[in-house]
């Protein structure tokens, strides 16, 4: 008999849903869970959403007040899916009322928010996991393993990339995304942070920034009512952007290597364009979110006028196995949120963490505030 693992989600918007479709997909995909997660309550202020989320997904309760989920002896897991500038309360309180917590990055709008949540789950000692997903990709597991074991040699420069437009619209409206009380640093949060998490994965860690951030969309429409995702709002009166929609940023690794992140949420043109390109002293790797189940590898003997093969990652590589039985079967988004759903849960059963922590928030966090401090000051910072 799989015991129950009663759990929440907290924030019904899109991430909300994936969070919960991870969940309901576990069974599937990895039967051997000693815990199997049960869907007790949604919790979204937004009227009406949490009770056609329980109607739809199965949840047993909804609730608009996300602080009756700590009280409700129901629930030993918590998905924090709600908007950044709630993550250090909700993610304090729900650690604080022994809940375990899987709670979207960035966790909060800064570094010390990202650390008042770790340092609350690491007194209530429970578990906490970070929608740190992209790491969770087959291909990227497979990347650092071959950084790691000198496949490319000594690594030498790295570029991180996240290209998106989906605030290229000037009519997108202006959310809480854009404010700076509660949408933080913009882009750095939203899509940088991700960035640092692959550099740090892939490249250990950062020593050192220099960046240079933009607004280049500074007005926005405001919102006639309840808005999802990125909706539009043409005709709203126009309000002011108030935090980043580009940032582009110079590295130095702990190890010597040398790097570049740049982000952007305003590139038209470019949907999702999230990878990076590693190069070593004997060697180089390079992978596409588009095209996820993919990696350019270069290797062998000599230097110059050397190819870059494609190669299709298969069972053996990360959690692939888990999906589709052999290379070239496509995986996609949801899948790397279920391989992180099943790393949360067996966090929890086992008592130890698998997958990212609290800890890669802060240290994603910490590298968010110095990108912020370097482009006020024109410098370079340390995180």
């Amino acid at each position: 008999m799989v015991d129950a693992l009663g759990v929440a989600v907290i924030g019904f918007g899109w991430m909300g849903r994936v969070h919960t479709r991870a969940y309901a997909r576990l069974p599937h995909h990895y039967p051997d869970l000693p815990l199997r997660p049960r869907l007790v309550t949604v919790a979204e202020e937004v009227p009406g959403r949490a009770e056609e989320a329980a109607e739809r997904f199965g949840f047993v309760s909804a609730t608009r007040d996300w602080r009756e989920v700590a009280a409700d002896p129901r629930v030993q897991a918590v998905s924090v899916t709600a908007p950044n500038f709630l993550h250090r309360e909700i993610g304090v309180t729900l650690a604080e009322a022994g809940k375990h917590l899987w709670i979207e990055k960035p966790v909060g709008l800064t570094a010390a928010d990202a650390r008042a949540v770790a340092d609350a789950v690491a007194r209530a000692g429970v578990q906490g996991t970070v929608g740190f997903n992209y790491r969770n990709a087959p291909a990227v597991e497979a990347a650092r393993e071959l950084i790691a074991s000198g496949g490319i040699g000594t690594v030498t420069h790295v570029r991180v990339r996240l290209f998106s437009d989906y605030a290229a619209d000037p009519d997108t409206a202006l959310t809480w995304r854009y404010e700076r009380r509660r949408g933080g640093s913009g882009v750095l949060g939203d899509l940088a942070s991700h960035g640092v998490d692959l550099a740090r994965f892939l490249c250990g860690e950062i020593a050192s920034l220099a960046a240079d951030t933009a607004v280049f969309v500074p007005e926005r429409a405001r919102p006639g009512g309840a808005t999802a995702g990125h909706d539009l709002a043409p005709g709203g009166e126009p309000g002011p952007v108030e935090n980043e929609d580009y940032v582009g940023c110079l590295l130095r690794f702990a190890s010597g290597a040398r790097g570049v992140l740049e982000a952007c949420r305003v590139s038209v043109g470019e949907q999702n364009a999230y990878g990076f390109e590693v190069h070593g002293s004997r060697g180089a790797v390079f992978w596409d979110f588009r095209r996820m189940n993919e990696l350019g590898v270069c290797r062998g003997t000599g230097y110059r006028d050397r190819s870059v093969s494609t190669v299709h990652v298969g069972p053996g590589a990360g959690e692939f196995a888990a999906f589709q039985p052999g290379a070239a079967n496509a995986m996609g988004y949801d899948d790397l949120k279920v391989i992180e759903a099943c790393r949360f849960v067996r966090s929890v059963a086992e008592g130890t963490p698998h997958g990212t922590t609290l800890a890669d928030a802060v240290h994603s966090a910490r590298a968010l505030d110095a990108m912020e401090r370097s482009a006020r000051t024109g410098g370079w910072v340390s995180p």
